[in-house]
């Protein structure tokens, strides 16, 4: 198991028996912030070495992929989980977005393993933070003039996640390789490092949500199993169907199964303050996120290898 999956284990193993080794605020703060700038960089760099317009039918493809996300989770949470509707919408939102986290550990594990992948992956992770979002809140009030849709767009297009990635990724791109060789040994080279103490505070916020899983029964875990389950096959035979490598493929699928956690909750607060936010977060946070982590992504990355075995999108 790569170490920093152990560092999240440990964080929630350490959270469940109630010890005290929460980090300060602003350290996480910190490592947040510093996880979504490298990341953006990263991407940023790679896309400089790309055609912007050969890539933007693969962009408009992802982006679909995340307007239909929500939209099939939605009458699911809705029926079957029996919620209301703005929190079925709250929740398909989460599910529809996409998590820096888990994406960091994906890079990790493909590193690991020796694994290309197209480093424009951060385009893609990019695109489908926002809009699960709009789709979010169309389906919890359809088109409606008490919508607050100048504090939804503050949210969805100037929310740290965004601008930290954003802003990372027009810097990778405009320096260039070239140009980023002196920023490396800080962003690039204590990547693993800054994700590993990411993650262990990742465990311990984790291990907060097991109250509620309690309360909300065994519905929200088996969705908060089956929806990534599903999701990561639509991501994956869309990446082969785009003509992703092994790795993009791994990629998309595990952008595809992941939940938001940050982006998808502030802008939820705004827009759908009826909704709860507790059931959003028990569900991405409490199981999602702790499942990609332990058991989902080398899944996906078997499912990826029997597609290209099968020669699906050749």
């Amino acid at each position: 198991m790569d170490p920093v999956v152990l560092f999240f284990l440990l964080g929630l193993l350490a959270g469940l028996a109630k010890a005290e080794i929460r980090m300060p605020s602003a350290i996480y703060e910190f490592l947040s912030a510093l996880l979504l700038i490298t990341i953006g960089l990263k991407g940023g760099v790679e896309l400089a070495k790309q055609d912007v317009w050969q890539i933007l039918p693969q962009v408009l493809a992802v982006i679909l992929m995340g307007i239909s996300l929500p939209l099939i989770a939605f009458p699911v949470l809705r029926w079957a989980g029996r919620f209301t509707r703005a929190d079925s919408a709250s929740i398909a939102a989460h599910y529809g977005s996409v998590s820096v986290a888990t994406y960091a550990v994906a890079v990790a594990y493909l590193a690991r393993e020796n694994i290309a992948f197209e480093e424009y992956m951060a385009v893609f992770m990019v695109v489908l933070e926002m809009p699960a979002i709009v789709v979010g809140v169309l389906l919890a009030k359809g088109i409606s003039r008490r919508t607050e849709w100048r504090a939804l767009s503050h949210e969805v297009f100037l929310g740290k996640s965004i601008v930290l990635l954003v802003g990372g990724l027009l810097i990778g791109w405009i320096s260039g390789p070239e140009g980023m060789v002196p920023l490396q040994p800080f962003f690039f080279d204590l990547f693993k490092g800054v994700l590993a103490l990411f993650l262990l505070e990742m465990g311990l916020i984790a291990s907060g949500q097991v109250g509620s899983l309690r309360r909300y029964g065994v519905f929200l875990i088996s969705f908060g199993i089956a929806m990534p389950l599903f999701s990561s096959v639509i991501g994956a035979v869309l990446g082969a169907w785009l003509g992703l490598s092994l790795g993009g493929i791994v990629m998309l699928a595990t952008l595809a199964a992941s939940a938001s956690y940050i982006a998808v909750p502030a802008a939820v607060r705004i827009s759908i303050p009826e909704a709860n936010p507790t059931l959003s977060l028990s569900a991405s946070l409490g199981v999602t996120f702790p499942f990609n982590v332990i058991i989902g992504i080398a899944l996906y990355h078997k499912m990826a290898v029997w597609l290209v075995q099968q020669g699906v999108g050749s």
